[in-house]
């Protein structure tokens, strides 16, 4: 009898310990942060504010790459030059909620506070703040980039 229940013991824990190492996030979907743990793709700080962060998955491989701030993901996508970037998932989270938003379909301010200062929140079309002016992806993009150019010349980089 005690051989039995070692037998089942063991094929419980071994049960255990492989339901925990599958992914259960569907294709191109998120993948669950864990704050301040996980470090940003671009500029390798520790994600860790929870208003701010962002993902992108890769639509061919299905890889997620995590970030601290909307202006790196974008930066970051440009940078690499990826052959798949107009095809890549963008994720952000909602300001509010805390819910992961399409980023291409979600609403965005200019006026946060955020962890690499390009000031950029995302908020649905339900909790998007009263009183703000209304930015579409396309108009962050390009405001980041802007934003990035001037920090550049800040620092003495020549643009490219």
């Amino acid at each position: 009898m005690n051989g039995y229940k070692a037998l089942l013991c063991t094929l419980f824990a071994v049960t255990l310990f492989f339901s925990g190492c599958g992914e259960s996030r569907p294709k191109g979907g998120v993948e669950a942060i864990h704050w301040d743990r996980d470090m940003c793709e671009r500029c390798k700080m520790v994600v860790s504010e929870r208003k701010y962060a962002a993902e992108i998955v890769d639509p061919k491989t299905d890889r997620v790459y995590k970030f601290d701030d909307l202006g790196c993901a974008v930066l970051w996508l440009e940078e690499e030059k990826s052959p798949w970037a107009k095809e890549a998932k963008i994720w952000v989270i909602d300001a509010k909620t805390g819910k992961w938003l399409d980023a291409r379909k979600a609403l965005y301010t200019d006026d946060s506070i955020t962890p690499m200062a390009y000031g950029i929140a995302a908020f649905s079309e339900v909790t998007f703040p009263k009183g703000h002016r209304v930015l579409h992806f396309e108009q962050v993009v390009k405001a980041i980039k802007k934003i990035e150019a001037k920090n550049n010349e800040r620092r003495g980089i020549a643009p490219q």
